[in-house]
């Protein structure tokens, strides 16, 4: 079921959006296969440090994160990824990995790879990792107010 807070704050601004099930998943990868859409559609949310607070990061499943890129990006001095157990507390309602990329939702910033703005809608986990939600790109836009950032991503190696 998807996130409390994010249902309440989606429906409190009368946003209509797409809900997807599908078998559990817990990577991008096997998400996306999972619930029968391209990597690029699909957009997951990293946890990272910038100087020590705490940020998202939305880049497309296709792709892995260039925190060498992201550093310069934001001008950060350090940047790492968060471990599970610095960040799963601060989304108590989601399961762990399953978080969505609204930031705005806790107190976080939000630095979206501007590759994800090329599709007209958005699909991001809802929370569990047996459902994703799908709005406008622009909505996700207006409701989040992230940070566009070009090409804080490469390419992903291919699965085998």
């Amino acid at each position: 079921m998807s996130e409390p807070r994010l249902q309440q704050f989606l429906h409190d601004h009368a946003i209509g959006f797409e809900t997807i099930h599908h078998a559990r998943a817990t990577t991008a990868h096997d998400t996306a296969h999972s619930a029968c859409i391209a990597e690029r559609e699909l957009a997951k949310t990293l946890l990272i440090k910038l100087d020590g607070r705490m940020a998202m990061a939305v880049l497309s499943a296709e792709h892995r994160l260039d925190l060498a890129a992201l550093k310069q990006a934001t001008g950060a001095q350090a940047i790492e990824l968060a471990h599970e157990d610095e960040f799963a507390p601060l989304f108590p309602d989601c399961e762990a990995g399953a978080m969505p990329p609204f930031g705005n939702l806790y107190g976080l910033d939000v630095f979206v790879d501007e590759s994800l703005s090329e599709d007209g809608e958005i699909t991001f986990n809802a929370g569990s990792h047996t459902e994703l939600i799908r709005i406008p790109f622009a909505l996700f836009e207006q409701l989040v107010h992230p940070r566009h950032l070009r090409r804080i991503h490469r390419l992903s190696a291919p699965m085998r």
